[in-house]
């Protein structure tokens, strides 16, 4: 005998998706859900860092010091959002904002020497949750989401 859920499907069978099966937009979602349980883990518990966090000290790591429109373009941020964002990891001691040097009229977000350190930290840690992700996938599944998640969003794919 089997017990049934409000729903009259005995508990534990399979439950059908219906429309949610070809939504692109359902998916992406569930995939989220995983990923970001894989963030927490690995670098938003341990660094004390949210996902935009992490992709903002992502980029000064690799580009240096950026402006603020470059950043909130870059990251899809309204400029007050970003202003708030930048205060709190400032008031974190992780950047600093700094006069542009040849444009005195605009700032430049650079990291602090304990900013590099989180990033540098947080980006090593990056690797064994990525890793871990992508063992559900081929090397040319990866390759062919990065691909289809670039295009869906309008970006350029990395080479």
């Amino acid at each position: 005998m089997t017990s049934d859920t409000p729903s009259g499907k005995a508990a534990g069978s399979q439950v059908s998706l219906g429309t949610l099966s070809g939504l692109m937009g359902y998916h992406i979602a569930q995939a989220a859900v995983t990923t970001y349980i894989a963030f927490d883990e690995h670098i938003g518990k341990p660094f004390g860092l949210r996902k935009v966090e992490f992709s903002l000290l992502m980029l000064l790591l690799a580009n240096g010091p950026l402006t603020p429109r470059q950043l909130a373009g870059t990251l899809t941020l309204t400029a007050p959002t970003l202003t708030l964002l930048l205060d709190r990891l400032q008031e974190r001691g992780l950047l600093r904002r700094e006069r542009n040097p040849s444009d005195g009229r605009s700032q430049h977000i650079v990291l602090t020497a304990r900013g590099r350190r989180v990033a540098d930290d947080s980006a090593a840690a990056a690797g064994p949750m990525e890793r871990g992700l992508q063992a559900r996938l081929s090397r040319a599944e990866h390759a062919m989401l990065i691909e289809l998640l670039c295009r869906l969003t309008g970006s350029t794919p990395p080479r």
